[in-house]
């Protein structure tokens, strides 16, 4: 654990912003807590790629190991040979020492053969080892510490929309149903450290104590017990429970009486409750980093309808209908027409089942694979685009010129809409990553947000299509929070809504989410369509004049 340098008394401000006073020290320095930058948590098909890195690198591994067991057999075989010969001359070392070529064995053993023993017992493979581990980092993929940052907030933002309780996760279970092998001591304890790096002591409890009762059952020393209890205090006491960290901090010191910080977090908890300041973590827990500011009512909608749990009333979902159209006898559609099935009335919600083939979406991903770059959002204020941790994924922009699978998507979207697409955004394809989402959103620019869409030129989002492009195990769903409607993805699908009313204004009501992917890869590809050249195709209704309202 990394030594921490003394902190000076705290002032007021050191107060508002969480500091503890100077007896209650954190564990471990925050040096961490930078922004997430990261590349590679941020779609799946970057962690494909991370397997062959582990490949390689266990190659190397194995190789350096092989190498090192052959140098300890010859090490092993020269101590054999010294101890049988100084045995020898144990035995009688006047006797010995008085014959000449035992004389010159003893001066060659302790001269030139120790030399070369030595030059073995430098390790001569770790230099070519470490060489070729720094080639590799220029050519192979690799994880950064944000990414690591990333993935363990992506798991734990997982556990908290779909309730999974902490030792389920840590079984190598999620939902119910076993995905892979268990965590272990330490990787619970990286779990609850990376929730402490970020000030989220609620996680960092429930991670701590995973680790807690893991250590317990693996008796090993890998993790540390009291490193564990140090941060489990200290997350306590944040969380106001001022009891528990004193026996926490009792129990530390139980293991290293001369622990400074733990002697002073005692004196300093005792005296605490003593005087009756109980709520004192509470009050001087920092403030989190500011993502996408949800009401919490919308929050728990939100993650209700990822959980797929019910929120329509049986009045609207018992009218819901599934019909073939061929959106009023176009031409294209009258031998083929559409599979449409409905999933809100108002705005108008369709899906439109398999309106994508398997050898389009292969075609789709390879081309979008080697461009995909972290998906960025747009800052309302200066129009400027900008990473955000609300959305964690990747994407790719397509041009209808480059493949005819593009232009034929286009044409597919203007016979489904019968809007144009001559002045649509290019196509985007979207990998989700680890716990990949975005929280809800509007696809269309607000009244203040003026800057939105400005150098396209073409007005606002009037309209989405949405094709998902892979089913999802678990999780993954397209939800309208307000509206109740969850949109699960089926590959082949597309989702199309429009965001504006006739009058132009914004439909508030099509506020919408990607959940968390749960387990799978998850692909989508969308179109957003603009105002400009719409004018004869969803002609502006002067009689409607709707603002922006929404349904809640």
């Amino acid at each position: 654990m990394a030594v921490l340098e003394k902190r000076d008394r705290p002032n007021k401000t050191n107060l508002r912003l969480g500091m503890p006073p100077i007896w209650v020290v954190l564990p471990l320095c925050l040096a961490l807590c930078t922004p997430l930058q990261g590349e590679v948590y941020t779609a799946l098909s970057e962690l494909e790629e991370l397997l062959d890195t582990e490949s390689v690198l266990l190659q190397t591994l194995h190789q350096y190991i092989s190498d090192q067991e052959h140098r300890i057999a010859v090490l092993k075989k020269h101590a054999v040979d010294y101890e049988k010969e100084h045995s020898i001359a144990a035995r009688d070392v006047t006797n010995y020492l008085s014959n000449p070529i035992n004389d010159y064995l003893l001066v060659k053993r302790l001269t030139s053969d120790w030399h070369k023993t030595e030059k073995l017992m430098q390790d001569p493979y770790y230099e070519t080892a470490m060489k070729n581990l720094t080639q590799y980092r220029e050519l192979l993929k690799f994880p950064t510490d944000e990414d690591l940052t990333g993935a363990a907030t992506a798991l734990i933002r997982l556990q908290d929309t779909y309730k999974l309780d902490t030792a389920s996760v840590a079984r190598g279970e999620l939902n119910g149903i076993q995905y892979s092998t268990q965590l272990s001591a330490g990787d619970c304890f990286e779990l609850g450290r990376q929730s402490y790096n970020g000030y989220d002591f609620y996680h960092t409890e429930l991670w701590m104590n995973e680790a807690l009762n893991r250590h317990e059952q693996e008796r090993s020393n890998v993790t540390v017990r009291w490193e564990i209890l140090e941060y489990l205090a200290y997350s306590t006491f944040m969380q106001g429970n001022l009891k528990k960290a004193l026996d926490l901090t009792i129990e530390l010191l139980s293991i290293l009486p001369n622990h400074e910080r733990a002697l002073g977090n005692l004196a300093y908890y005792e005296a605490a409750i003593k005087n009756g300041t109980t709520e004192i973590g509470k009050s001087e827990q920092p403030p989190k980093a500011v993502t996408a500011m949800l009401d919490p009512e919308e929050r728990e909608r939100y993650h209700m309808l990822c959980r797929n749990e019910n929120l329509m009333s049986i009045q609207i979902s018992s009218q819901l209908r599934c019909r073939y159209t061929n959106n009023n006898r176009n031409p294209l559609l009258l031998i083929a027409p559409l599979k449409e099935e409905e999933a809100f009335f108002s705005p108008r919600i369709i899906l439109y089942r398999d309106v994508l083939y398997d050898n389009e979406i292969e075609v789709i991903k390879r081309m979008a694979q080697p461009r995909l770059k972290r998906a960025t959002v747009q800052n309302y204020k200066t129009g400027e685009l900008e990473f955000a941790d609300y959305r964690i994924s990747k994407s790719a922009w397509l041009k209808e010129h480059e493949d005819v699978v593009v232009a034929n998507v286009a044409k597919r979207v203007e016979v489904m809409t019968g809007l144009t697409t001559e002045t649509a955004e290019e196509l985007q394809v979207v990998n989700y990553g680890v716990g990949g989402h975005y929280d809800p959103h509007y696809d269309f620019a607000r009244t203040e947000e003026i800057n939105a869409f400005k150098s396209l030129g073409t007005g606002n989002r009037i309209a989405t299509v949405l094709f998902y492009m892979s089913d999802v195990a678990q999780g993954g769903a397209t939800v309208f929070p307000w509206l109740g409607v969850a949109l699960q993805p089926v590959k082949g699908t597309a989702a199309v809504w429009f965001n504006l009313y006739p009058s132009g204004n914004g439909d508030l009501r099509t506020r919408h989410a990607a959940c968390p992917v749960l387990q799978g890869s998850k692909w989508v590809c969308n179109k957003w369509l603009h105002e400009a050249g719409q004018e004869f195709r969803r002609p502006c209704d002067p009689k409607e004049n709707i603002q922006e309202t929404t349904s809640r």
